[in-house]
């Protein structure tokens, strides 16, 4: 028998140690939950465990993300012919009890923990719902101010987070029946909101370049559920099962492309903000999310953000989907590919692609209204 590879070896040891995590956390729960007992199912030592992830918190963040990738949609599950059956099939999705024994809601404490980051990400939760709100409702851009629909997928999004907090409570103390959730948000289908965004002027300017764009490879489309690869379109590939790829993959397989055309944006987590000036550019865009901690808060954004996208791709058809990719990128790869080689929790940047070269880049508020006045100027002259 062939002697495994370190990399392969370290595979394993990963794969055995979430395993004994996921038992672990089923039968115990987060708070009681020990990392001496996870190595002892997982028949390894502590520091085996450790070298793997830094501790319980980062092995649940990690345990929940493999749930929510595994997640297979509800039987029956179909898209949405209008908005209100989507939203009742996104949260008939939502309240799909999930397998194996351990709830989606975040333990208070490690909620608690990282709030900030919650916070944030429900922003960018609200856009890409919206988003996909406005693609069925046929919402369509007419002026430099436009109407919108992420205010009503606040809504939704707060409807469905809080009846899944108090079903998390002993009992389900209080939560509403899921049939009660599914018809309220068909009935926010119809609400009129007072609804509006205005693009943000760039704060920074771009700088003209000229370098080779290359795709890394490895990396996942949150909102897709598919790996990226170069071109310009789907070509085939690997599944949609890689890591950080969103549980319920859209049918199919194969990989989805990274056009070699439109702007690679680098958002840290503390300026998801810019999501929606990012999302809304009018180009064909993909977001890489960066950290200075991947290894606890990357597994949450596949958590929070993955499982949104997750339940869109169930509920809302394909065509209404987010025009963005949503990349995780622990490693900074595809950053520095853009031409950032050094990225974190504050970084905001883009990068200009045309005919698979980077033409222009910049960082800063406003980086991407910046580098699409490079083409702009270009055009002009």
């Amino acid at each position: 028998m062939a002697r495994l590879t370190r990399v392969q070896t370290q595979e394993r040891t990963r794969v055995a140690v979430l395993a004994a995590a996921r038992a672990e956390f089923a039968e115990r729960g987060y708070r009681d939950g020990r990392v001496d007992a996870i190595a002892e199912r997982a028949e390894l030592t502590r520091g085996a465990v450790y070298s793997n992830f830094p501790g319980k918190r980062a092995l649940y963040l990690a345990v929940l993300a493999d749930l929510v990738e595994r997640t297979q949609a509800p039987p029956g599950a179909r898209p949405g012919r209008n908005l209100e059956e989507a939203l009742g099939a996104l949260a008939r999705t939502w309240v799909t009890p999930a397998p194996g024994g351990i709830g989606r809601a975040l333990p208070p404490e490690l909620a608690g923990e990282m709030a900030d980051v919650l916070g944030a990400l429900a922003g960018v939760n609200a856009v890409l719902l919206g988003l996909a709100v406005e693609g069925v409702a046929g919402v369509r851009w007419d002026g430099p101010i436009h109407t919108r629909r992420v205010r009503l997928a606040e809504l939704v999004l707060a409807l469905l987070h809080g009846a899944r907090q108090l079903d998390s409570l002993p009992g389900g103390a209080g939560a509403p029946a899921a049939y009660d959730v599914v018809s309220a948000c068909e009935r926010l289908a119809g609400l009129v909101m007072d609804d509006w965004w205005a693009p943000a002027e760039a704060a920074v300017e771009a700088s003209e370049v000229d370098r080779e764009w290359a795709v890394p490879e490895g990396l996942v489309d949150l909102v897709s559920g598919k790996t990226v690869a170069s071109g310009g379109g789907a070509v085939p590939g690997p599944g949609s099962g890689a890591p950080g790829g969103g549980a319920m993959p859209s049918p199919g397989s194969g990989a989805v492309a990274l056009s070699g055309d439109g702007v690679v944006a680098v958002l840290g987590v503390r300026r998801l903000d810019a999501v929606e000036r990012v999302a809304r550019c009018g180009v064909p865009v993909t977001i890489a999310l960066v950290t200075d901690t991947p290894v606890e808060v990357l597994p949450l954004v596949r958590v929070v953000v993955g499982e949104l996208c997750a339940a869109v791709r169930v509920a809302f058809p394909e065509a209404a989907w987010p025009e963005v990719r949503l990349v995780c990128d622990p490693g900074g790869r595809l950053a520095t590919a853009a031409g950032f080689a050094e990225s974190g929790d504050m970084t905001e940047a883009a990068a200009l692609l045309s005919d698979g070269r980077v033409v222009a880049t910049a960082e800063g508020t406003g980086a991407v209204t910046a580098v699409l006045g490079t083409r702009s100027l270009s055009r002009e002259g």
